[in-house]
């Protein structure tokens, strides 16, 4: 009975071991050889990919793609599900890896069903030999909190554990700001700040030194991110701050967990969102956009040649018709990715969102091109390989 049994089970294993190898060598439901924006994209099962405000790492021969799981209608504007991760060895076709990063059934936790979790960044930490992944974070269904949020994992694919979100740079002075500007406000600034009502977008009397200074002991806001590592290996949180007129670039701690005080304010009162930062031949560029919501804007460009120096704009870097280059091709900017094995090769990576049913926002990636003085811009194509 017993040499029955084993043997038994040696065939079910053998069985088992077959079926998940035929699956695993079962043809995608469709190849992909192009790019082609704005039209449904689907995975290797043949399922919409699901991975929306994303980015992109590669690590060890393949590229990670994670980005927000949205459900359908409204609701999944929240997050429901967490953060999907798919894999890719070209670029065009992609393998679900399921959710790298859970919700919480728990009410009590940060990241509960129902949060707003948006714009995840995930990059490679060679000191720990750990994944650590960034994210906007609100408490709840509102915009109120504008908190950041940081898991790790040992496995690029996850399961990510959750460590904590906060306000961030708390009891640090940005390195770019000197004398007064380096004060807690005053009691009549305080009182000018109470009567102006904000909401995220460009309003009448903004106030150009106070906000950050308002939230110098309780840590700054952040919503709307990007992640770069530099050549050296120091890490960067890019992220809209100060009721989103003033972008933030902060320097992460080395092991990319926390940061370490030492930050800049860019851009002062100019409303930039959606950050996504490449670098090449030495100058670093910052695709953004206006705050407009959900709804599209004309994209901007910035050059600078350090990374927390002085930015320089350089306008709308779209090119097309009017419609194209006011709504930059209906899209917004979410990561800029360097092609692997192809220097000076970038992928311009935006989202078309759909506010009224989540699910069905689309992905536009279109290839950073290069005028003759070296200035990216961006065209449209219906197709296109790199």
């Amino acid at each position: 009975m017993r040499n029955f049994l084993m043997k038994f089970s040696a065939i079910v294993s053998l069985l088992i071991s077959t079926c998940l190898s035929l699956q695993a060598e079962a043809p995608q439901s469709k190849k992909y050889e192009s790019f082609r924006p704005g039209e449904v994209w689907l995975d290797g099962s043949g399922v919409p990919i699901n991975a929306h405000g994303g980015g992109i790492l590669f690590h060890e021969g393949r590229y990670y793609w994670f980005g927000e799981h949205k459900i359908e209608g409204e609701a999944g504007n929240l997050a429901q599900v967490g953060v999907h991760c798919y894999s890719s060895a070209d670029l065009y076709n992609w393998r679900d890896e399921g959710i790298a990063l859970k919700v919480s059934e728990n009410p009590r936790s940060d990241i509960a069903k129902g949060c707003i979790l948006e714009r995840p960044k995930v990059i490679y930490c060679a000191k720990t030999k750990s994944f650590v992944m960034w994210f906007h974070l609100e408490l709840g269904q509102n915009y109120s909190s504008a908190r950041s949020g940081v898991a790790v994992a040992k496995n690029i694919t996850g399961p990510y554990r959750f460590i904590e979100s906060k306000r961030i740079n708390a009891g640090f002075w940005p390195m770019n700001v000197f004398g007064r500007f380096k004060e807690p406000l005053r009691p009549e600034e305080k009182e000018y700040l109470s009567g102006i009502k904000m909401y995220g977008g460009p309003v009448d009397g903004y106030p150009l030194d106070m906000i950050y200074r308002r939230d110098f002991f309780d840590g700054q806001m952040a919503r709307d991110m990007t992640l770069f590592v530099d050549d050296d290996g120091t890490a960067y949180h890019i992220y809209s701050s100060e009721e989103n007129g003033t972008l933030h670039i902060a320097q992460l701690s080395d092991d990319y967990l926390s940061h370490t005080g030492f930050w800049v304010r860019t851009f002062p009162g100019k409303f930039n969102e959606a950050p996504a930062i490449f670098k090449k031949d030495g100058k670093y560029y910052l695709f953004s956009s206006g705050c407009t919501g959900w709804a599209p804007n004309a994209a901007r460009l910035a050059v600078a040649d350090s990374l927390t120096g002085e930015w320089t704009e350089l306008g709308n870097p779209c090119r097309g018709t009017d419609e194209e280059k006011s709504l930059t091709f209906r899209s917004q900017s979410t990561y800029v990715l360097p092609v692997v094995g192809k220097p000076g090769t970038f992928i311009f990576m935006a989202d078309r969102w759909n506010p009224k049913n989540a699910i069905d926002g689309r992905y536009v990636w279109l290839p950073v091109l290069f005028d003759e003085e070296g200035a990216p811009y961006l065209e449209w194509q219906d197709e296109w390989k790199y």
